[in-house]
């Protein structure tokens, strides 16, 4: 029998296996049960059968048992290390220069829009500046002096007063002080740092456009380096930029501090200064379960996995690293798990992939249809459809379990594939062929703009993904179930719905004796356009089979194809099939 764990079920499933008054499980109104138990337990006792022959005897005392690898531990994964047969398993390592360097979207924010005023609290005074003073009471002033060569303002009555290297703070005490020590009684100053001289400054190094740019002495860095264009992408170091003055080095920048924490140095800019964009330095590939990935430049010749985590910025759900590179004994590959990932040592060169490798233990569930209690389950990984139908109470009159069906995303992917393939094989057979003759090629047009409308058309169609577990009279295939699957357990109904090249499709009531004739020819019959050697029955639980051979019932659906609009027979039977096979997926009668 199929092994059950009721205690783990009952807990996930909610309120599912308790029973509402007046329903049953939807299991309990199949009459065969689940079908293949049988089976299953007959192959587990044969397996069980052949397992004992095979350490009893025979050949089996020659066989290895021993695991080419340890695929129990915690570094299961890429193996490197010489094996048995002298060989190594390397896996490729992406192309490092191909991925963008941490920071190459930095120069699309409009740095270079907005020239900054120079008056920040720290700004250095410098001569060309000018100042507005201020002063009444025992003395009368209102001027805008500038500073001189030698960093002086002249103040009428008073004299020169060095303010050169003071803030705005400084500047204000410095004036009031001349002023006092003149006037020292009744006297009210007030100065304001008014604007400030503009800079020239090089931009040079490994940058878009070299060159020498304006701006003000408090602007930043950014501001100068996106006037340039920028850094160089595949060359320029995002984390060596040195500003120049003369013969030394008066500020070094780092890009990092600023794209992880906002934090960039303000150096004060002064006309001939240069700013040195170095070359990329060593660098390391970060891909897979990352929020970008980047190339990302190292200060020194490696870090720590703990900082190349934080550079990273992990989605959720990463379980394990792949690190390789090179070493000085020759490539290497090591699988992690993450926690022991933090305290290894990343090289120059080396390639980081991030990866959620830890399978969920729970998968989520959801019901459609007729039941009783949530739509949405949390189950065991390997929880299965007969178990779980067996916790869900529905109305007892009200559901038709016979139409229980799966709508899985795989295999709407799958369907998707089949008709794309399908569409392709259509083109390949029937486009391209050389005419003989001139109404060959004509009529070749005519069939070539037939199938380009065609395939166009079909390809809009979007697949259910209707996984069929209806087994006639035997029962439900109690398969396994996936995470996202939606289980529809449809109530009963009594439509029948005609749909296609009918002359008027509706729904009409089930009448049982009628016959798929009789309903088509109570909506008008067919248009000129049907095939009508092209019936087909959907019932609800995803079947869709001819209607020769359908025995109709309550809730389901006739659908009439339409005739290929072509006399050629070959191609007519290739978008016959495509029809047939568009009304499986999608329940829809492709209107051409």
């Amino acid at each position: 029998m199929i092994n059950r764990d009721t205690s783990t079920l009952g807990a996930l499933l909610v309120a599912g296996l308790l029973l509402l008054p007046g329903s049953a499980n939807a299991q309990s109104f199949l009459q065969s049960g689940i079908g293949g138990s049988e089976q299953q337990q007959q192959r587990q006792g044969q397996s069980q059968s052949a397992s004992g022959q095979a350490q009893s005897g025979g050949q089996s005392s020659n066989v290895d048992a021993t695991p080419r690898a340890n695929w129990e531990s915690a570094n299961y994964g890429p193996v490197v290390k010489p094996n048995r047969y002298g060989m190594k398993a390397e896996p490729p390592k992406a192309e490092m220069d191909k991925l963008d360097p941490f920071g190459a979207n930095l120069f699309e924010g409009g740095f270079r829009g907005t020239m900054a005023d120079g008056l920040n609290s720290s700004y250095k005074i410098k001569p060309g500046d000018q100042v507005t003073l201020r002063a009444w009471g025992a003395v009368e002033l209102d001027q805008t002096v500038p500073v001189d060569a030698q960093g002086n303002i002249y103040i009428p009555s008073i004299g020169p007063v060095q303010v050169q290297g003071m803030n705005s703070q400084q500047l204000d005490a410095q004036v009031r002080q001349a002023i006092q020590d003149v006037y020292p009684q009744d006297v009210q100053v007030y100065t304001n740092l008014q604007g400030v001289q503009p800079v020239g400054v090089f931009v040079t190094g490994y940058v878009e456009n070299p060159g020498r740019y304006a701006g003000t002495p408090s602007d930043s860095v950014l501001y100068f380096l996106d006037q340039a264009g920028g850094i160089d992408k595949d060359l320029g170091s995002y984390r060596q930029i040195r500003v120049e003055r003369g013969d030394r080095t008066v500020a070094t920048v780092d890009l990092y501090d600023f794209l992880l924490d906002g934090d960039i140095q303000r150096p004060q800019f002064k006309d001939g200064d240069t700013i040195v964009v170095e070359e990329r330095g060593p660098a390391i590939a970060v891909t897979g379960d990352v929020k970008r990935e980047y190339r990302y430049e190292l200060q020194g010749q490696q870090l720590s996995g703990r900082d190349v985590q934080q550079l990273a910025r992990l989605n959720s759900g990463v379980s394990h690293v792949l690190l390789r590179g090179d070493r000085s004994d020759g490539p290497m590959a090591e699988y992690f798990p993450l926690d022991e990932f933090a305290s290894q040592t990343v090289q120059s060169g080396d390639e980081v992939l991030f990866s959620a490798d830890k399978r969920a233990e729970t998968i989520v569930v959801e019901l459609e249809g007729s039941f009783y209690g949530p739509s949405r389950y949390a189950l065991p990984r390997n929880a299965r459809l007969g178990e779980f139908l067996d916790a869900i109470g529905v109305p007892k009159d009200m559901t038709s379990v016979h139409d229980i069906s799966i709508l899985r995303e795989s295999v709407a992917k799958q369907q998707e594939e089949a008709l794309e393939k399908s569409l392709q094989r259509l083109q390949t057979t029937y486009l391209g062929y050389p005419a003989r003759t001139a109404e060959e090629g004509k009529i070749q047009v005519q069939q070539a703009e037939l199938i380009e409308r065609f395939v166009q058309k079909a390809s809009k169609v979007e697949p259910t993904g209707q996984l069929v577990v209806a087994r006639g009279n035997s029962g439900i295939a109690d398969v396994r179930l996936q995470d996202g699957d939606v289980v529809k357990i449809p109530e009963t109904n009594d439509a029948i719905l005609l749909s296609g090249e009918v002359t008027m499709p509706q729904a009409v009531v089930y009448t049982p004796g009628m016959s798929v004739e009789d309903y088509i020819e109570q909506a008008g019959g067919f248009t000129p356009r049907a095939n009508d050697d092209e019936i087909l029955v959907a019932h609800r639980n995803g079947a869709v089979i001819p209607a020769d051979d359908a025995e109709l019932r309550a809730g389901d659906e006739i659908i009439v194809l339409p005739r290929a609009p072509t006399s050629n027979l070959e191609l007519a039977k290739s978008i016959t099939q495509i029809l047939y096979q568009v009304a499986v997926a999608t329940k829809v009668a492709l209107d051409l």
